[in-house]
């Protein structure tokens, strides 16, 4: 995969207040083109408390 369009993702469950790093059932999939934008969601959700797995 060329670097200029690595993705990273998230799926994320508000219900339950889950972060996950793989892909999981009944999770909104989030997906980002910058790292800065990704490691600031990561650090919200963490604010937010959000568990992770």
């Amino acid at each position: 995969m060329d670097e200029n369009k690595v993705l990273w993702r998230i799926w994320v469950d508000t219900r339950q207040r889950i972060v996950s790093f793989h892909e999981a059932e009944g999770c909104e999939l989030l997906e980002f083109h910058s790292q800065e934008m990704f490691l600031r969601c990561i650090d919200q959700y963490t604010a937010a408390q959000y568990r992770y797995q």
